[in-house]
């Protein structure tokens, strides 16, 4: 299964969102969003991948292609980049307990157009928007 998510603030804090989409041969099968609260974009990606394999765990076991345009996370969680944060060390040692559910992960950056990741997008801004008029 593919899964894409992409994590949004509105300012840096600011108020946050994430979302996620599951894709198989080409069709989005279930997407999701939510609140992440007041935060940065980088926790908000992280709450998007740890939202996104939480909710993977009730469609599969097996491997899981997971996808993300934030490079510093991907990096991250591949162990290429270092995390010198405390918050984000918590939230990819989440993420790697996660990913120890299935029977493979892997973590890929695409870029900020690509189809998938665009809906994802789409559906934080929708969550950002719907505050914005609460």
């Amino acid at each position: 299964m593919a899964i894409y998510t992409d994590g949004a603030s509105r300012g840096n804090p600011g108020p946050a969102a994430f979302a996620y989409l599951f894709v198989r041969d080409g069709e989005v099968v279930h997407e999701a969003s939510g609140r992440a609260g007041v935060t940065t974009n980088n926790t908000a990606e992280y709450m998007a991948v740890i939202h996104a394999l939480e909710e993977a765990r009730a469609w599969t076991d097996g491997p899981v292609a997971l996808y993300s345009d934030s490079q510093l996370v991907v990096r991250q969680l591949r162990g290429e980049y270092r995390v010198n944060k405390a918050h984000l060390r918590t939230l990819k040692e989440e993420v790697l307990g996660l990913a120890r559910e299935f029977s493979a992960v892997t973590f890929s950056s695409v870029r900020r157009s690509d189809h998938y990741v665009s809906k994802a997008d789409a559906l934080c801004n929708l969550e950002l928007d719907r505050r914005d008029r609460e």
